[in-house]
């Protein structure tokens, strides 16, 4: 092998078995090691790794020889022989995350302690189940990792995160791009030249605030995502969980209302069909139509559309049947919420998304609403806070993700 990416990117053989097989893995923890601490001598590596300085000696030099590894010579100490160090060949490694949102796509690269180093965002752009959309993704990739001025050799991988059923073992989107044989990782993948892990975006997001979001000693959190769609990431004992098919989280698909709006997914009543931001959106012009006030009317008569972030700024302007939507969606958002923290009793909630940056027109009648509808220990067992996290959460956590993934956290 002749570099770090050659070696994280080479699956092992299935033939590779007992000794082969075990230095192979402790070569990756030896290099994961050195990635995220630096220089390390012998004996702190057998320290740290537990395992025995013959072995330690005889792996390293391996590397070495394999040009992945670099002897940087002695290091001094206060007495005694002096200790060689030893350093990885190249560590200028980064990960590229991105976040395909509904009607935009944003970009970043970061490094091994998850620094951003660049980011960008693509505003035009759709997303649909058609080629021409899968095209689009494409193209629009390609072009950020050529703008980013990053050596695509030294970048070892990038995450995808989008809406919707996502499957990260199989590489599958089940909610777009389901009609081709291959999967939409292996798509994406041949096009980009780059190793891809497709990860479902509120997970994502929720993975980068568990670990950027001020979160202290909490380990079992859940993430309430309301942007134009609702769904939750869930931290079970300080890792996110996936479920048996990786499709964990879709709450907003939940049949909380009896009511017969159609949601995305086919089926009546769903909790996003009443809370999310594209319900929000529908209302708003249904009201119009009908005759509502609102400082939107205009945008609504020169057949502008009307996006929940609009919304959210027409409440901060005192908007009166903006204040009226959001305040409706927070409370039956809370009732929803009650029943997740009696199941789940978390320490901590997060509330994120387009619908978060409403503040109080949120916060306030979502909480009185868990007061109301959760079991009283749970409530005060439980802490509630917005987001903290800009726009670049999702793709953060996408290039977190398959950072972990490639050096084996």
């Amino acid at each position: 092998m002749s570099s770090i990416k050659d070696f994280f990117n080479n699956h092992p053989v299935e033939t590779e078995k007992g000794i082969s097989h075990k230095n192979n893995l402790i070569k990756r923890n030896i290099i994961a090691y050195m990635a995220l601490n630096g220089e390390v001598t012998l004996s702190e590596l057998t320290h740290e790794l537990h395992i025995s300085i013959p072995t330690i000696t005889k792996l390293i030099g391996e590397l070495v020889d394999e040009n992945i590894v670099s002897d940087m010579g002695k290091v001094e100490t206060p007495g005694g022989r002096r200790p060689n160090i030893f350093g990885l060949k190249n560590t200028a490694l980064y990960f590229a995350g991105v976040d395909v949102c509904r009607d935009n796509m944003r970009f970043v690269v970061s490094d091994l302690k998850n620094n951003i180093i660049t980011s960008d965002i693509q505003p035009d752009f759709q997303l649909g189940d058609t080629p021409e959309s899968l095209k689009a993704i494409c193209a629009n990739i390609a072009m950020f990792l050529d703008r980013s001025g990053i050596d695509r050799g030294k970048i070892l991988g990038m995450g995808v995160c989008m809406a919707g059923r996502v499957n990260p073992k199989t590489g599958r989107s089940y909610k777009y791009f389901t009609s081709s044989v291959r999967s939409l990782c292996e798509i994406i993948e041949e096009r980009a030249g780059v190793r891809v892990l497709l990860e479902n975006d509120t997970r994502a997001r929720c993975y980068a605030e568990y670990f950027f979001g001020n979160i202290k000693d909490e380990k079992n959190v859940l993430y309430l995502h309301l942007g134009r769609g609702a769904a939750i990431g869930i931290v079970v004992d300080g890792k996110l969980y996936y479920g048996k098919s990786g499709f964990a989280g879709e709450f907003g698909h939940s049949p909380f209302f009896d009511n017969e709006i159609i949601c995305s997914c086919g089926k009546k009543g769903c909790l996003e069909t009443e809370v999310s931001g594209m319900a929000i959106e529908n209302k708003i012009v249904s009201l119009i139509a009908a005759g509502r006030n609102t400082i939107l009317r205009e945008r609504h008569r020169h057949g502008l559309p009307i996006h929940i972030n609009d919304i959210v700024a027409a409440a901060k302007n005192d908007d009166n049947l903006s204040i009226e939507l959001i305040e409706e969606a927070g409370e039956k958002a809370g009732k929803s919420v009650a029943f997740l923290i009696n199941i789940f009793n978390p320490e901590l909630v997060i509330i994120g998304g387009n619908l978060s940056r409403a503040g109080d027109y949120l916060m306030l009648p979502l909480l009185s609403s868990i007061n109301k509808y959760s079991l009283n220990l749970v409530y005060k067992d439980t802490k509630f806070r917005l987001s903290q996290m800009d726009e670049s959460t999702g793709a953060l956590g996408a290039a977190m993700l398959i950072r972990n993934t490639i050096i084996g956290l």
